[in-house]
Formats: C-alpha cells, sequence, structure tokens
C-alpha cells in the first residue's frame, strides 16, 4: 500500500509511492546518512551518503535558504557504478549554516533525510549584524546584539566556571581552545595583581540569574582593604549608575561582605556584558543573554468590534518568542475548540486569536498571558443598525475597573477597529474630526476633543460639542471617571461639555475621554515641566573649575523633573560621546547627570555645558574646565654655537604651552660626553631665551639641555646633540724611543721629533713608563724635558720596562708615540757555562732524544735557553733542530732518516752571550733500541682458568719487547685448533674461544722470541666443565631406632672423575618448605636424627661443583613413623540454663500530643518481656485493629501508631496494650488537634 514506511537508519523517512511493488524492486532506502557537522570558517564541508533500491535512485540535494546551483561554492559527485553521493560545500562561511535535506527517488518511492551544517565563525564575528527586512503585517524583528568586545569576552572567561568555558568559545567563535586556556591563565594573573591592590579577598560568586518575578539578580562576596573603595557597575563598558532601594533600575544592596545586585523592569536592551569594578580593578563579570529576558509586550491587544456571528480577531506582537503564551477569556484559560483558531508567526513573536462566529456571549475580556506581562482587550458584539447592547456609565466603570496593569494593557476607551485589520492600522481621529467617524457609527460629534498642552500651574479646557443631545455625559481621566472631588470643573452649555483645570500638576497630565450614550471622545493632556537645575548649582558653575593634569574630574550636576529626561554634553560646541578612547564617561541617573573623566590633560580644557531635554522642556547649564600642568619643553632646535675664547652660546624658542601658569624663568643644564651626570650651569629669566655657558674645555664633548618651570615644576627638556668644543692644534705623536743603555739603576732613552701641524713649536716632551704586561702607564718627568734624550732612573731592579713619549705645545700635550721594546732594569749578563751529562735517552727510526743538566752557576750567569744541533755522519756542517730556544732540559729532534748516524751537541744561551757547546762522542744512529721480551704479569694473574661449557675463553697477555717478537701460542705442546683465535697488537696478544666445550680443557703456553734469539713463555691451565647431572634414585630406611638414613645413586658425572659433592634437602608435613640439613657430602648416604613419630619426611639430594648444582632429585614416597595413640576420656560440664521469663513492661511510655490539624501523628513507645509481648491499640478503649484511618507497626519491641493526618474526631485518650502467658502492661497518652492551626506539612 502507498503511504510511509520505517527506515533501519534513524532520522530517514520513506514515502512509497505505489500500491504494490514488484518482485525484484524496492523503494529507496539509506545505507548510511550524512553526518551533522561543526567547522571553523574557511574549511570545506563533506557530506557523504549511501543509498539503496532498486532501480537504481536519482539523489537530490537541497537546503532551506535555497537551491544549490553554484557550482563553485557546491560540488555534487557520485563514483558510477558505486551507491556513494557526495555534497561538498567549499570555503564556508557563517551564511552556510543551514539544514540540508537529501533526497532519494525512483519510480517506487522516495526517502529523505536531513543533515545539520554549524560553521563556527573565527574570532568574533559571531554576533555580526545581518539586516534583514520587516515582514508586512509582523513586528520588526529585534534589533541584533551588539557585537561584544574581545576584552570582554575575555573578561567574561575570567569569572566563568571551568565547565562552561566551551560553552562560551562556542558562543563567541573561539576555536583555539589551548591558546585560550594559556592566555586566560596570564589575564588572570595580571587581574589578579591587579585586584591585589583594593581586595583581599573574592569568593561566592554567582553569576546572573533571572527570577520569577522577572528581575536579574547576581552577587559576591567582597573583603575590600579599604571600606571607602569605590564600586562601579558597567554594561558593555559603559558605566551605569545604580542606587540602594528598590525604586531604581539597578540597585545594590550590602551586607557584610556580600554585594547584591538587581535589574529591575527587564527590557531587551539590557542583555549584554555586566562588570563590577572596584576603583579601576574589574573583580567580576557576568553576562545577561537576550533569551533569558522574558518577553514583553511590542503591541498589545486591541479592542475588538464585529457583528453577531461574524469573527473577531485579536493580534499582539511581543519582544521575544514565548512558546508558553496562554490565551484567556474573562480571566480564565481559553479551552481551543472549532471556535477558536490560534496562530503563531513564524519568527514566534506575533500571536493571532480569532474568534469564529461571535455571539452575544462571547463578549467580554481576552487577554494574551507570557508569565509576567500580559495584554488585554474588549470585545464587542453589534446586535444590528438599530438594536445594539447600549454601554452605560456602569459599563464603563466596569471596564475601567479591568484596566492591566502590566506593561502591555490596551486603554479601555481605545479606537474601535474592524477585526481583519493589523494592530497596526488603528486610525486615530485628528483635531476637528468626530470620534463617531472613526468607529464607524451613525451618532457623531459635530467638534471632538483635541490634544493640549500646557505649562505646569497654568489653566486647561478641554471640550467637545454634540450633534445631538445625549444626556449630561461622563468625564473619564486614563479610565478612571471624575468627580468634582478631583479639583476639575463640569461645564455645560447647550451641547457644547467642557472640563476645566484651574491650577494644572503633574499629575493631571494623562487620557481624557467624555463619553454621552454609546459615544465618546477622547484627547491627551501634555503638561509641560522642563527639567530644572538648582540656582545655587548654576551660581558654582560660573567660577572656572580649575584640576591638575592627571587627576580625575567628576562633574555632577543635579535636577529635578518629573518626566524621563536626556542628557546631552558638549564641548566646545561639539558633543561628547560617552566610553569613547579617551575614557569619558556619562551617567543620567535619578535626578542627577555626570561627567566623569578618568585623568585630564591640557586638551580637556574648555567650555562644557550640558542640555536636559524632556517631554516638557529643556534645560541648559555651563561651565569651564581649567587643566593645569606642568609646561612643555621649549621649542626647538636648541642653537649650540662655540664662541671664540667665551665658552659656548645657546638658543631657543619659548615652549608653545605653558601649561596654564606663567613661566617663572628657565633652567639650563649641561653633561659630558661619557657621563650620565647633567650640571645645572644657569637659570635664565622668562624673557630670555639665550644663554652663555663660559665654564667648558676645549677638545671635549658636550650636550646642553633646557627646562621651563613654572609654579606646577619644570617641565619636560629640550635637548640637543652632543657638540664638539674645537680646540687648536696639537702635536703629533713622536717615535718610539730606542734603549741606548741599561743597568740596574738607570735606562738611558732616545726618540725622534713628531711630524705634522702642531709640532712646530714644541715646549718639551713627557715621558712614561710601565711594567711589561700592564696597562697603566706612570708619568716618569713632571716638567717637559726639551731634549730628545732622557735617562730613567727609580726602577726596580729585575723588573722589565716599556717607554713612550708625548710631546707638549702651548695647546696642550699632544698624543703619546708608540712604546718602545721590553728592557730589563739590571746589569750585563755573563755567558753561561756548558751543559753538563749531555745523553740520549731514546730512539727511534725518525727522532733522537737528548737530556742534559743545567750549566754550573759558579763562574757564569744562569741560561736563558738551549741550542741543539745535529751534524750528519757524512757531513761536516752543524745545523740546529729548532727554532729560537729550547726553555728545558729534554729535546726530541724528529724527521731524521731512519738508520742515518748523527753527532749531538747543546749550548747554553742568555743575554750575556753563548756557553762553550757540549758534543757527544759517539754516532747516534736513528733507530728504535732493543728491549728483552718479557710479560707483564702481576699477582691478581691466575694460573688456572675454570670455564663452564658454552662460554666464551678470552685470556689477554700483556707484553713488553722490542723491537716486535715473534708470538707463538701452544695447547698442551700443540698448536692451538683451528677453532681458536689469536691476536698480536701493541705489546698485547690475546687467546680467543667463542664456544667452550670439554676438549678445550689443557694447558696453554704463549712464546715470545725476537730477532736475537731470546725467549720468553708463559703458561696456564683453562679447564672447561659443566654443571654436574642429577643423582640417582634416594632410598630410605631405619638402621636405628629414631633416624632415619637416606642412600642415593651417585651421578654419573662422580664415574668421570668430576669433584663435586652433595647436599641434602628436607621438608617435614610440620614445615612446609624445604630447609638445608646436610652440605658437602662426600658419600651417597646421610642418617638423619631426631625423627618424630608421626610426621612426614620429605628429602631432596643435588650434585654440586664449583660451577653451580644439579637438578634436584627427591623422594618417590615420604617416610613417617606410626605414631601409637593413647586412650582419653571426655566428661561434659553441666550447668542450669537461666529463666529468662519476664512480663510485660514499658521501657518507654506514650506522651500526650498538641499537633495542628492535617499533621501527621506518630505515637511511639518500647516494650520488654519474655516470650515477646503482642501490643494493641485502643482509642477511648475501643480496639482500633480495624481502623482504616491509622495503623500501627513493631519493629524489635519499638511500637508505633500512625495517624497520617489529624483531624478533631481523631482526639481523645489512646493506649496500648502488651501481653504475654505472664501478664500485661499498658501504657495511654492524650491527642489534643488544634483548631486554630491548619497545616499541610508532615509535622513530628
Amino acid at each position: 500500500m502507498a503511504g510511509k514506511r520505517k527506515s533501519s537508519i534513524p532520522g530517514v523517512s520513506i514515502r512509497q509511492l505505489v500500491d504494490e511493488i514488484p518482485e525484484g524492486c524496492s523503494t529507496p532506502d539509506f545505507k548510511q546518512k550524512p553526518v551533522t557537522l561543526a567547522l571553523p570558517e574557511g574549511k570545506n564541508a563533506i557530506f557523504r551518503a549511501v543509498v539503496c533500491g532498486e532501480p537504481r535512485p536519482d539523489v537530490h540535494w537541497q537546503s532551506t535558504k535555497g537551491d544549490l546551483s553554484n557550482s563553485s561554492k557546491y560540488q555534487i559527485s557520485s563514483a558510477p557504478g558505486r551507491e556513494e553521493h557526495v555534497l561538498q560545500i567549499n570555503k564556508l562561511t557563517g551564511e552556510d549554516s543551514d539544514l540540508y535535506r537529501c533526497t532519494a527517488l525512483n519510480a517506487y518511492g522516495e526517502a529523505t533525510c536531513s543533515v545539520r551544517l554549524t560553521v563556527i565563525e573565527v574570532g568574533f564575528r559571531k554576533n555580526r549584524k545581518r539586516q534583514k527586512e520587516p515582514q508586512e503585517g509582523r513586528a520588526p524583528p529585534p534589533t541584533p546584539d551588539k557585537k561584544t568586545e574581545s576584552e570582554q569576552v575575555w573578561q567574561l572567561l575570567m569569572t566563568a566556571d571551568r565547565k562552561d568555558y566551551e560553552k562560551i568559545c562556542m558562543q563567541y567563535g573561539i576555536v583555539d581552545f589551548r591558546g585560550m586556556l594559556r592566555k586566560l591563565q596570564e589575564m588572570k594573573k595580571k587581574q589578579e595583581d591587579r585586584m591585589a591592590q583594593y581586595v583581599n579577598a573574592i569568593a561566592n560568586l554567582r553569576h546572573i540569574k533571572v527570577t520569577k518575578e522577572g528581575v536579574a539578580t547576581f552577587n559576591l562576596e567582597l573583603d575590600l582593604k579599604e571600606l571607602e573603595s569605590k564600586i562601579y557597575l558597567y554594561k558593555d563598558g559603559e558605566m551605569i549608575p545604580y542606587g540602594v532601594d528598590n525604586q531604581t533600575k539597578h540597585c545594590l544592596r550590602r551586607l557584610g561582605k556580600r554585594y547584591h545586585f538587581q535589574i529591575q523592569d527587564l527590557r531587551p536592551e539590557d542583555a549584554g556584558l555586566y562588570q563590577v569594578m572596584v576603583e579601576d580593578a574589574v573583580v567580576f563579570s557576568t553576562e545577561l543573554e537576550p533569551s533569558a529576558i522574558p518577553p514583553r509586550v511590542v503591541v498589545p491587544l486591541a479592542e475588538a468590534r464585529c457583528e453577531e456571528r461574524g469573527d473577531a480577531v485579536f493580534e499582539c506582537t511581543l519582544s521575544n518568542p514565548c512558546p508558553n503564551a496562554t490565551w484567556h477569556f474573562q480571566h480564565r484559560p481559553l479551552r481551543l475548540s472549532d471556535k477558536y483558531e490560534v496562530f503563531v508567526s513564524p519568527d514566534g513573536l506575533t500571536h493571532r486569536l480569532v474568534v469564529k462566529g461571535a455571539s452575544c456571549s462571547d463578549m467580554g475580556l481576552y487577554s494574551l498571558n507570557t508569565g509576567l506581562h500580559a495584554s488585554s482587550a474588549w470585545l464587542v458584539v453589534e446586535g444590528g443598525k438599530d438594536k445594539g447592547p447600549q454601554t452605560t456609565d456602569t459599563d464603563y466603570r466596569h471596564l475601567g475597573s479591568r484596566r492591566d496593569t502590566q506593561e502591555g494593557r490596551s486603554d479601555v476607551y481605545g479606537q474601535a477597529q474592524d477585526a481583519t485589520q493589523s494592530p497596526r492600522s488603528r486610525y486615530k481621529p485628528g483635531p476637528g474630526c468626530s470620534s463617531s467617524e472613526a468607529r464607524g457609527s451613525m451618532d457623531h460629534f459635530s467638534q471632538g476633543l483635541t490634544d493640549t498642552e500646557v505649562q505646569l500651574g497654568e489653566a486647561a479646557i478641554l471640550s467637545c460639542t454634540l450633534s445631538s443631545d445625549l444626556g449630561p455625559g461622563t468625564w473619564f481621566k486614563d479610565g478612571v471617571k471624575l468627580t468634582a472631588q478631583d479639583g476639575v470643573i463640569f461645564e455645560q452649555d447647550g451641547l457644547t461639555h467642557r472640563l476645566i483645570l484651574t491650577h494644572v500638576e503633574g499629575t493631571q497630565a494623562g487620557r481624557y475621554t467624555f463619553v454621552a450614550g454609546r459615544q465618546h471622545s477622547e484627547a491627551s493632556l501634555t503638561v509641560q515641566d522642563p527639567p530644572t537645575i538648582a540656582p545655587d548649582v548654576t551660581e558654582k558653575l560660573r567660577e572656572p573649575l580649575v584640576f591638575k593634569a592627571g587627576k580625575p574630574v567628576t562633574v555632577k550636576i543635579p535636577f529635578q523633573s518629573r518626566l524621563p529626561v536626556q542628557a546631552a554634553w558638549r564641548k566646545d560646541g561639539k558633543e561628547v560621546a560617552g566610553s569613547n578612547h579617551k575614557g569619558i564617561q556619562l551617567a543620567l541617573g535619578d535626578g542627577y547627570t555626570r561627567l566623569c573623566l578618568p585623568s585630564v590633560c591640557r586638551k580637556d580644557s574648555g567650555r562644557y555645558s550640558v542640555r536636559l531635554k524632556s517631554e516638557g522642556g529643556c534645560v541648559e547649564a555651563e561651565f569651564t574646565l581649567q587643566v593645569i600642568d606642568k609646561p612643555r619643553p621649549p621649542q626647538g632646535p636648541l642653537e649650540v654655537q662655540a664662541c671664540h675664547r667665551a665658552g659656548v652660546c645657546l638658543r631657543w624658542l619659548p615652549p608653545r604651552d605653558d601649561g596654564g601658569q606663567v613661566i617663572q624663568h628657565y633652567v639650563v643644564e649641561r653633561r659630558q660626553a661619557g657621563r650620565s651626570t647633567w650640571l645645572k650651569v644657569g637659570e635664565p629669566p622668562p624673557d630670555s631665551t639665550s644663554f652663555t655657558d663660559v665654564i667648558v674645555e676645549q677638545g671635549r664633548k658636550y650636550a646642553f639641555r633646557v627646562r621651563a618651570v613654572t609654579s606646577e615644576g619644570a617641565g619636560d627638556a629640550l635637548e640637543s646633540e652632543e657638540v664638539l668644543i674645537a680646540p687648536e692644534a696639537l702635536p703629533g705623536p713622536p717615535s718610539a724611543p730606542a734603549i741606548l743603555s741599561a743597568s740596574s739603576q738607570s735606562i738611558t732613552l732616545t726618540w725622534g721629533a713628531p711630524q705634522g701641524p702642531g709640532s712646530t713649536h714644541i715646549l718639551g716632551y713627557l715621558v712614561e713608563k710601565r711594567k711589561k704586561g700592564s696597562s697603566t702607564w706612570m708619568a716618569v718627568n713632571e716638567q717637559p724635558v726639551s731634549e730628545r734624550r732622557y735617562t730613567v732612573v727609580d726602577l726596580r731592579q729585575g723588573c722589565q720596562y716599556e717607554f713612550r713619549v708625548m710631546a707638549v705645545t702651548l695647546s696642550g700635550p699632544g698624543e703619546p708615540g708608540p712604546p718602545s721594546d721590553a728592557v730589563f732594569a739590571r746589569d750585563p749578563m755573563r755567558p753561561p757555562g756548558p751543559v753538563r751529562d749531555l745523553q740520549v735517552t731514546d730512539t727511534s727510526d725518525t727522532s733522537i732524544t737528548v737530556s742534559w743538566m743545567v750549566p754550573d752557576a759558579q763562574d757564569a750567569d744562569e741560561a736563558q735557553g738551549y741550542i741543539v744541533e745535529l751534524c750528519g755522519s757524512d757531513s761536516h756542517q752543524w745545523s740546529p733542530c729548532h727554532m729560537g730556544t729550547v726553555p728545558g732540559t729534554i729535546f726530541t729532534a724528529k724527521g731524521l732518516r731512519p738508520q742515518e748516524g748523527y753527532f749531538v751537541r747543546v749550548t747554553a744561551v742568555n743575554d750575556g752571550g753563548r756557553s762553550p757547546a757540549m758534543s757527544l762522542d759517539t754516532l747516534v744512529h736513528a733507530m728504535p733500541a732493543t728491549v728483552c721480551p718479557r710479560f707483564l704479569m702481576d699477582s691478581s694473574t691466575k694460573d688456572t682458568l675454570m670455564v663452564r661449557v658454552g662460554d666464551s675463553i678470552r685470556v689477554p697477555v700483556p707484553f713488553e719487547a722490542a723491537p716486535m717478537p715473534e708470538v707463538t701460542w701452544l695447547k698442551d705442546g700443540l698448536p692451538l685448533p683451528k677453532r681458536s683465535v689469536t691476536t698480536v697488537k701493541d705489546g698485547l696478544t690475546q687467546l680467543l674461544i667463542p664456544v667452550a666445550s670439554l676438549s678445550d680443557c689443557g694447558r696453554y703456553t704463549v712464546r715470545l722470541r725476537n730477532l736475537h734469539g731470546k725467549e720468553a713463555t708463559y703458561s696456564f691451565f683453562i679447564s672447561v666443565a659443566a654443571c654436574p647431572q642429577a643423582p640417582g634414585s634416594i632410598y630410605l630406611q631405619e638402621n636405628v631406632p629414631g633416624t632415619v638414613t637416606v642412600q642415593w645413586e651417585p651421578s654419573p658425572d662422580e664415574a668421570q672423575g668430576t669433584p663435586l659433592h652433595y647436599t641434602v634437602l628436607m621438608r617435614s608435613s610440620s614445615h612446609g618448605s624445604w630447609h638445608e640439613v646436610a652440605d658437602y657430602v662426600r658419600t651417597n648416604r646421610f642418617t638423619l636424627l631426631g625423627v618424630l613419630p608421626g610426621h612426614e619426611y620429605h628429602f631432596r639430594v643435588l650434585a654440586k661443583n664449583e660451577l653451580g648444582a644439579s637438578k634436584p632429585s627427591d623422594t618417590s614416597q615420604p617416610w613417617c613413623i606410626p605414631k601409637q595413640r593413647d586412650r582419653f576420656s571426655v566428661k561434659s560440664p553441666t550447668y542450669r540454663e537461666p529463666d529468662l521469663s519476664q512480663k510485660p513492661r514499658f521501657l518507654v511510655g506514650l506522651r500526650a500530643h498538641l499537633l495542628p490539624q492535617g499533621c501527621e501523628c506518630r505515637m511511639t513507645c518500647a516494650v520488654q518481656g519474655s516470650p515477646q509481648p503482642q501490643v494493641t491499640w485502643f482509642k477511648n478503649d475501643q480496639s482500633l485493629d480495624s481502623n482504616p484511618a491509622m495503623y500501627s507497626t513493631d519493629l524489635l519491641g519499638v511500637c508505633s501508631l500512625i495517624i497520617p493526618s489529624v483531624s478533631p474526631k481523631d482526639s481523645g485518650e489512646y493506649k496500648a496494650v502488651a501481653k504475654n502467658p505472664l501478664g500485661q502492661a499498658i501504657s495511654t497518652a492524650t491527642l489534643i488537634p488544634s483548631p486554630f492551626i491548619k497545616v499541610n506539612n508532615t509535622c513530628p
């Protein structure tokens, strides 16, 4: 049958299009449906669907916003022969968030499924505005929320719970969660440091919540360091005023350390981020979301009129969607039926009620209730042209008493409208038009009431003229009937009716209505009541307000106004905007307006004005703000000019801004190049902008700066660049001094004259000295010497000195010349004596090493170095083996020809000359020295090695020989097997056997032989063994009573002569673990003493050698000696069982009860007795066993009588009777229900 079918995949809808499906065919279905995606902007979204069906279905993709025909944006593909279909959306944007539908269709049916795509907008663009055109006949959509600044979002995260981080990040489009956590941690540390200036602790943060009464609340606990610290409330970065009682919209209540904030009369514009600040530190942030604000009535219900059996329409528009809104008729919920139709617009804002076939019984008050707000209007059903219900004064009074006190109420006497019209198309009669024309009725006013404006305290007259006499008529104000006691005068002159107000007050403004018969006319009376500012405030504002720069300035202007006031601030004729980049904050509270400048500067000086405007008029106040500050720096550039032999001349211009004070003087300071200290050099008067500094040195660089000084202090400085005070030409450097002579008492120097400009008129020369290695030069002569030769005295004997010279002219000393060569202050040295004990210590193929002793110092000075020379056997010329001298007494001559013979000699040298050369008498050949072979063994070397079978054998043998000898390895006097490996390298030979076996046992010998036939041998023994095999069977026998002899078959290794021993282990039934009873047993038997009868003994034997133990051999049966048991008898004791019988008694008796009606009563007592007594309950001596209104319980002697709901008939005397065969016990109590209190809660 055609219709809907169920798919095996959840979320897939299948509709069959034909009644019968042929065999082998089927309707489309999904094997795999697309999955919901949430991706950031810029990514590509891919939906995959796998469909099936016979014949193969066609697949179509759609979205709720339109088609997917843009091929560059949407790519739809499917692989040939496959059932998979793909939709790819490229470069996602916020507009791509939508519901996408996939439909598979063939000749027999269709299958559909939907999937949602959510695009996470990057950054804080999630709440960007999207302009939409309002639909006709529907309330415009609410204004999009302001774009939340990133700083406010971070403030919200810092005070939010960790469980809410993900929600906030998704809401504001933060995709880098880890980065958010890192930045949040840094910001929290900075905020805590800032809060620590004003707050000791903050706790119990409660984020904003909306109560059932429509009040938003949030609270926190603050421990302030100073109770005088100011607390501010900000919304979306703008400071908002608050009061301390419920009469203001924003209220702060403080109880100890608890601060409780309230926001009354919530509106959509109240949504946003709220922040609490202590001074300038943010301590708490919370967000009021638009969805949390209860919906309000934007367009209320209007009175509806219709003919009998016609349709009446009521329509109301809300500020927010409200799915729980309900319709009421005569204050009772409306029961939906065929008579009523209820419609809700797609955006959930507009609600419409249609009353079909209205009759007189449908007349009454209809209302739409959203929970906190409601809107009501009257339905009038007209019976006919001439016959219709007449509304009397009583009816209007009745209607007036039904006025809705909540927002969104409709005027009781509002203009009537056609039931088919929209509430927005309501007709309002203008001045001079009759109200009957507006209502479309037959009777009308020849002149209706007109809107009137009057100043406060003046007289006002409201007048209208009827076209026919309809009676005296009645006057109403805002739906309330007026009388003479209301301070008004009623006049009637024929068909003209007047209402006179002799002295209009502010409370008399409102909507006035005149009613005559069924006709009425209405108009508004507006009382002009402009805001007023107290004269003393105006008088104070005439004087300029003077503040220092950097200080906060708050100007609060109080005023009085009955009507709402708007404040507009201006500075020098330009509008001042609050919360701008300068930090200006504007506030408007109840009876005051405030301008706050957190930190003023000179630019904030000027003429300020505030204009207070209301519906009753406007008033303006002006004041002058003067900000004083330190003066600005003088205008530059600072000119610096060197005057010949008169110092330095400085020039500048006065500062552009003197800070609002008169300049008292200037301060001139100077700093030498390379230093950080500024020196004060003068204070020119304010009318002088030049100064001359005469205390300067030529040839040095200086920097200058100038400040202006007022009564507020010195301003910033105008600074110059570093300037060089040019000196006269100085002489050049002389040449490096030459040493003419040196002794222990003096050193004589000579040098050449300098060259270049300034070197013509030289007055003399200055000589400086320093020790070698030092960086400090010391003057030798205080007065210049005219000659270019000088003898330096005052020297320390034995020290090495350097000297330099500088020329002196009238301009001063010039640059010093280069230093001289280092020279010792000592007498001339004698040549050293010849070296002693010259000998050869080592030779090789390419080198010869010689050593010697220092010369004898008796008749000569010590040597400062040595010269080593060689002479070949085929040459007669000596040549040195090195550059310079040799400092030590040993030297190796390298790079020689092998086997070549050389003569060697050594000469000692010092500053006094050379010593006689000392040479060797014999020819020395460049060849290695001969060393007899020998083994380098110590006490740790073992002659016998024990190795386990299968292990590797590695035996290193060190030796010494020169030249390298021939190394031979032998085993038992024969060459080594092939499986043994030997190596020789750098005085070490090694034997390696990778895997040891029993055949490797034997004595090994190493033999060394050199070219001269000298030999050396070393022998050691290697023993290769394995762990022994397990012993054979074990036999047990008792040769001596009380003992057991353990005998076993020997291990097979014992027959091969391998040294081993045995270990015997035993465990008994009294000790479950094995323990050793004998070790190092060389025989095959062992006797155990002290065997106890009745115990079972198990034995284990192991064979051991140096390499380890064998596997154990265990006894097959335990050894046990039977135990003879003695006969015994048992005598049971006799005792008398006590009698525990006891007659009943009450441990805890009943007590009287005085309880409110409707409360639960529970009478309890405790009974004891043996046997267990049975408890029966009585009321006034009547058994309660069959009373269904109460019941009893008995739990381990604790008995209770429960009356679920106490009533007056339950009063009386109650008795509990406990019985058993030994007797009975009785406990009584009285129950008195209280007639004055009635509660529904359970009472104890």
